[in-house]
């Protein structure tokens, strides 16, 4: 290509060839150009040309990016899916508003000299640099309404994806709720064995219902799912049948709770029947057992107890089963074999009631006929016995062979009377072997039930220890027991397994053996009575265990026991039953003592019931016993417990303070006293504020009275519920006010019984060691044996040894007095066991007293006592 040059002079000459509206006004044209801002605005305009670029670049990236990002499958994962690209939106965003925000403003300095001269032309470069901003920014416009659209679309799609994994999420755990609850009601089976039982699981089918409920309701996702149909999620072909389903499984469970409803509703209608028709029989034994034979003999009588007995027969027809087999027909879906077994023998018993009945009937009915023809003995005439002379007794038997009528005068009236009267004896022996009958099945009823409680109860033990204690030895539990659980079995079941091993290799065998004989089954108590003592062990250590469970009740391991065992009731429930049924066997001796006082145990259920009872009080009184707190030495010692009572308690003392002793006399003391053999303890009792076993009191000891020093006046002026204990020769005196005077009686009766005991192995004692010297040593002389120089002997002896107070050798004579009468007691006044006193005090400290106090208190005044003598 070949371009002409020209070579130009001057300016002027450029003017022939270039127009000057072409030209800079530096070459004297008169085109408006600044070389500078021409430069800034080509650099502005393809810096923001670039800018444009990466914008779009960025937004198609992230476009892609959007577009290519695979749905989450959980509700968390969704949920920050949406939260990133949310986040990253809004950076987008702002960058294309910087960007626009750069166009705006290059296209504005662009227009800026036109604004400044309206006259100013401008030349193409100026009107292509403006086209060239406009169509950027159009581009960029156009960009983002893309991209606002897009990701509309893309945040509907992340929206509806949350909402569909709620939805699924909610539907999951209400499927697994529902499934778990429709397993737990199908393994409630149980159609219970009475009508208490049924009470409680259809009680607890109830509490089970509204919790179900509760849980259904509170995350029942088909309402949303409902919901999300009519809005068109893009997910609707899988929530429809997932809503269809978990419906199907409400309604499902829904039913399977009012099936369950119903069999317990059968169940509880067929134990109030068998629990009617027993009470119907039990009453009628009662109504036969409690007639009076006495008054069934008479005419009057005999129709009465017919009519007393028609009457309550009369009641049979809505009290007692009609069909049995219209009863297994009726509750056929109800009826195991436990339930079967249980309703023949309601219905056996119910039979055997009615045969009894109908023979008391039977003989009411003869007795009343044989009273309808009344008996009219009639008398020999007298003339006949006076004419008829007495016979020698050599011709007694002349006269015997006399003629038939006078054999028949003489014997026929008495023969009739007899005649006639052994009808009503017959009628009495009839009455009393129906009574007799009555009290045999009584005794076996209660018999029967003592055997199946007591089969029950080893049952309940056994299952104890084999689902509970020995599984916390095995190593597939040992994960499952927390570590205040472990190492702590003995603990928490005592000697449970003890007791196990007494009741079903010992007990209840010899149990069974008396079936045929109930009434002799005192023997069997009596002789076991040694063994029932583990029972006060396993009662002591029962806080521990109870504080045990309550810190670790809710242990994985126990639960899952619980559910192996399918019982309904927790551990602590079953913990329990050794306590209960010690408290029920007393119950059951009441009972067969009631119905076999004529019968040949009778001795032997009295007595069986007497141990049992005090096993009852030692138990009793040995969870008070550890309940002490502050005592420093063993409680052992001390000897038996024999009684615990809270009092109101008043000290005096010769030794203190003038004001502290009137203190002490007007204000009392709440004190616990524990009689010992060997000592009486005063405590304080102190409540807990906590539950169960925890909120039995504590006592803290005060301090203790040794019996080889304390005597008692039975009867303080002005209350019957006062008695004092004293204490050295009345240097401590305590008045203390039961609270009635029954309890004070039986506090004084055994003090007494304490210190009587005493004397008499004191006396037997100084017997002994008389008999032992009078062997060994030579004969005294006859004024050596006078019982007063005798017990001055001793009393000085004992002086001698008043710092000794267990010491009692040598301190009574010999013979042994009789008790006082009522408001009199012995004084010593002439060192003579037999001088009276008025004191009504009692001891078993050997010393002389001369206590002023005494007399001040209506006890003794200034008389010297001999301790170990007791009045009233």
């Amino acid at each position: 290509m070949k371009v002409p040059v020209m070579m130009l002079s001057s300016v002027p000459e450029l003017h022939g060839y270039i127009d000057k509206s072409q030209l800079t006004e530096d070459l004297g044209g008169t085109l408006d150009y600044c070389h500078s801002r021409w430069l800034c605005h080509r650099t502005a305009i393809e810096s923001f040309a670039l800018m444009v670029k990466q914008t779009a670049q960025m937004l198609q990236a992230f476009g892609t990016e959007l577009a290519e990002t695979e749905l989450p499958n959980d509700v968390q994962s969704t949920s920050l899916v949406l939260s990133a690209h949310t986040e990253k939106k809004a950076k987008v965003k702002e960058d294309l508003q910087l960007a626009l925000t750069e166009g705006n403003s290059i296209l504005e300095s662009l227009r800026e000299p036109l604004a400044e001269s309206i006259v100013h032309s401008v030349n193409q470069d100026q009107l292509d640099n403006q086209a060239t901003v406009k169509r950027l920014l159009t581009q960029l416009n156009e960009t983002e309404a893309a991209f606002d659209e897009f990701w509309a679309k893309h945040q509907q799609k992340l929206e509806q994806c949350l909402q569909l994994r709620h939805f699924e999420q909610g539907f999951r755990e209400v499927k697994t709720a529902l499934d778990s609850m429709s397993q737990k009601i199908a393994a409630f089976t149980d159609v219970g064995n009475s009508l208490a039982h049924v009470q409680h699981l259809l009680k607890d089918l109830t509490t089970f219902e509204e919790k179900s409920s509760v849980a259904v309701t509170g995350q029942s996702p088909v309402l949303e799912g409902q919901q999300l149909i009519e809005n068109r999620h893009y997910a609707v072909d899988s929530i429809h049948p997932k809503c269809e389903e978990l419906q199907h499984l409400c309604d499902h469970f829904a039913s399977e709770v009012t099936r369950r409803r119903d069999l317990l509703s059968k169940s509880l209608e067929l134990h109030s029947l068998l629990e009617t028709s027993m009470k119907w029989s039990d009453e009628g034994i009662f109504l036969l057992a409690s007639q009076p034979v006495d008054k069934c003999q008479s005419q009057d009588g005999a129709e009465a107890a017919l009519q007393e007995i028609e009457k309550f027969l009369e009641t049979g027809a809505e009290n007692k089963i009609q069909e049995l087999n219209k009863i297994y027909k009726e509750y056929e879906c109800i009826l195991n074999q436990d339930l079967l077994e249980h309703v023949q023998k309601v219905f056996q018993k119910q039979e055997s009631t009615e045969e009894m009945f109908h023979r008391r009937q039977a003989s009411l009915k003869k007795l009343a006929a044989k009273q309808t023809r009344p008996v009219q003995p009639v008398a020999p005439r007298p003339e006949a016995l006076t004419k008829s002379p007495s016979p020698s007794p050599g011709s007694w038997r002349s006269s015997e062979n006399s003629s038939s009528e006078g054999n028949a005068l003489r014997r026929g009236p008495y023969r009739r009377a007899k005649s006639e009267m052994s009808e009503p004896r017959q009628g009495r022996t009839s009455s009393t072997g129906e009574e007799e009958e009555s009290l045999a099945i009584l005794r076996r009823h209660v018999m029967n039930e003592l055997l199946d409680t007591e089969r029950a109860y080893v049952e309940e033990l056994l299952c104890v220890l084999e689902g509970y204690a020995a599984e916390m030895d095995n190593p597939l539990m040992a994960h499952l027991i927390s570590t205040g659980l472990q190492n702590k079995k003995n603990i928490l079941f005592g000697n449970m397994e003890e007791i196990y091993h007494f009741h079903n290799r010992i007990f209840l065998r010899e149990l069974e053996s008396c079936i045929d004989c109930p009434e002799l089954v005192g023997r069997c108590f009596l002789e076991r009575m040694e063994e029932f003592q583990i029972y006060e062990k396993y009662c002591q250590n029962k806080p521990r265990s109870e504080s045990l469970w309550r810190q670790c009740s809710d242990c994985p391991f126990f639960q899952e026991c619980q559910k192996k065992l399918d019982h309904k009731l927790s551990l602590d429930s079953y913990l329990l039953k050794p306590v209960q049924r010690i408290t029920k066997y007393q119950l059951l001796l009441k009972e067969m003592l009631k119905y076999s006082k004529h019968c040949e145990g009778a001795e032997d259920l009295q007595e069986a019931l007497s141990s049992i009872l005090g096993i009852l009080k030692a138990v009793n009184d040995s969870m008070h016993l550890i309940a002490i707190t502050g005592y420093d030495g063993n409680l052992g010692d001390l000897g038996k417990l024999l009684m615990q009572g809270s009092f109101s308690v008043w000290t005096d003392h010769k030794k203190g303070h003038t004001k502290v002793k009137e203190l002490a006399r007007f204000k009392p003391m709440q004190r616990h006293l524990f009689l010992h053999e060997k000592a009486v303890l005063f405590c304080k009792k102190r409540e807990e504020n906590g539950e169960g076993y925890e909120k039995a009191p504590s006592y803290s000891y005060k301090q203790s009275l040794n019996m080889t020093a304390v005597g008692i006046t039975e009867n303080v002026k002005g209350d019957t519920k006062k008695f004092e204990i004293w204490y050295n020769a009345r240097e401590e005196v305590y008045i203390i006010q039961a609270p009635t005077p029954e309890i004070k009686a039986a506090w004084v009766n055994e003090i007494r019984k304490v210190l009587t005991s005493q004397l008499q192995a004191c006396r037997e004692a100084s017997q002994h060691r008389a008999l032992e010297q009078s062997h060994s040593l030579p004969l005294p002389t006859p004024a050596s044996t006078s019982p007063t120089k005798g017990s001055t002997r001793n009393v000085k002896k004992l002086e001698d040894r008043k710092t000794d107070p267990l010491c009692l050798e040598g301190c009574v004579s010999s013979s042994l007095p009789k008790p006082p009468e009522k408001g009199k007691g012995w004084s010593k006044t002439s060192h003579s066991l037999e001088a009276p006193e008025e004191d009504g005090g009692w001891s078993s400290a050997e010393e002389l007293i001369n206590s002023s106090d005494a007399e001040e208190d209506g006890g003794v005044g200034p008389r010297k006592l001999l301790s170990g003598m007791f009045g009233t």
